[in-house]
């Protein structure tokens, strides 16, 4: 099924969209992606205007080691306000943002979430951004992220054993490609990977990614450009770039995801974990949530949907880290 038997008219589109999302959908103003310096600008601008401190969580930046060529890394750390001795587990978590814009604070809300409500210290890592870095650069910093956390363990009082890979969209990607790279290079393995509606394959070929046009969201133009905009030209696309590209996926975590029913990469996330369940037992856990967009959490964590998909998130942190 390609684009033409399932592409949706604006009309239709909103009419699946979930009635506590409406009014989001209808106040939004999509993404101007063609002038992205100045997009990068107000967003970079609003996510830093909009940060919120929460009463039970103690957050602050800090840069540690990246790779050769981006030796400083910047990432913001959460800690539960009433933390004990305990070494706690950590949340290794990459923002969302198309590759191409996007903080170490574009999840702020998320990231309190969940250090409060699973007791756990949340890294929040400033990957580098396309088109001035191209993959797999990216994936790099958050690899590089993902050994400094088990090397340097002791200075988090975090457990270097339990540590968990959590992303949304562009980010999502992130915790995929690092799940291989971890794997591939022997480095440290996370209990848990959670690519949550990631962009996984650059081909946008399957129905929902070419089907879901609509500007008001993330959708088919904006993916267009967030890949153009990753890939280098003339290189050959690889699997770190773009994980649906991977044959083998045995030897990866367990995966727990969800993903909106009206998410352009609805298609490529089924796919990639029906591929998990068949790659040598790996446990897979996923939702999908019926007239849900991309990112409907993050915008509206408290309608009904937004609480069954943070609920399901804790309940698969805290399995993960009970060793």
């Amino acid at each position: 099924m390609m684009k033409g038997e399932f592409s949706m008219s604006e009309d239709l589109f909103r009419k699946k969209i979930n009635k506590e999302l409406l009014h989001l959908y209808d106040a939004s103003t999509g993404f101007n992606l063609e002038d992205l310096d100045a997009f990068r600008v107000a967003a970079h601008a609003a996510e830093y205007a909009n940060i919120k401190e929460d009463s039970e969580v103690k957050s602050y930046d800090r840069f540690i080691q990246g790779p050769a060529d981006n030796p400083e890394l910047k990432v913001r750390i959460y800690e539960p306000i009433n933390r004990t001795d305990e070494a706690l587990p950590v949340v290794l978590f990459f923002h969302g943002g198309g590759f191409v814009f996007g903080t170490h604070i574009r999840q702020n809300d998320m990231c309190n979430r969940y250090c409060k409500n699973v007791n756990c210290v949340v890294m929040s890592v400033e990957y580098r951004l396309a088109p001035e870095f191209k993959a797999p650069k990216p994936v790099e910093d958050c690899y590089a992220a993902l050994v400094w956390a088990a090397e340097n363990a002791k200075e988090l009082n975090i457990d270097p054993d339990r540590i968990a890979l959590v992303g949304v969209s562009a980010g999502g990607t992130m915790v995929a490609a690092t799940a291989l790279m971890a794997r591939d290079r022997k480095g440290p393995q996370p209990v848990v990977q959670m690519p949550l509606y990631a962009e996984l394959d650059y081909t946008m070929s399957t129905a929902t990614a070419q089907g879901i046009t609509n500007k008001k969201v993330w959708s088919y133009p904006y993916s267009i450009i967030s890949w153009e905009h990753y890939l280098e030209k003339g290189k050959e696309v690889d699997y770190y770039t773009s994980p649906s590209l991977a044959e083998d996926l045995t030897g990866l975590p367990p995966l727990f995801s969800y993903i909106g029913g009206v998410d352009p990469f609805l298609d490529e996330n089924l796919a990639y974990w029906e591929r998990l369940m068949h790659a040598g037992g790996i446990d897979v856990e996923f939702h999908v949530y019926p007239g849900c967009f991309h990112a409907f959490e993050t915008s509206a964590p408290d309608s009904t949907y937004g609480k069954q998909a943070y609920e399901a998130t804790y309940a698969a942190l805290r399995k993960a880290f009970d060793k």
